[in-house]
């Protein structure tokens, strides 16, 4: 997959909060912007999220650094997040 900014994470516990996952990712590189999607109607964490970087190569760093790492009881996923075309 091609590196980008931004990285996919799955496998979050349900009360992990944005806030948690930014200071786990900041640790390694200086997050910009960090996100963990929730349901609509129920406000419930659908455990994954995103995760973005100044740059490609501190998303590398993270995403090698944080990949299989255990946050808040879980082991977590991490991948380089594709790019949705805009039509």
């Amino acid at each position: 997959m091609e590196p980008t900014k931004k990285l996919f994470v799955w496998s979050l516990s349900w009360g992990l909060s944005w806030q948690d996952l930014k200071e786990a990712f900041n640790e390694h590189a200086e997050v910009v912007y960090a996100k963990i999607i929730t349901d609509r109607e129920t406000g419930r964490s659908k455990g994954f999220g995103f995760v973005e970087f100044a740059s490609v190569e501190d998303a590398s760093a993270a995403k090698e650094a944080m990949d299989g790492v255990e946050l808040d009881g879980r082991e977590i996923k991490v991948d380089f997040a594709e790019e949705k075309p805009r039509d």
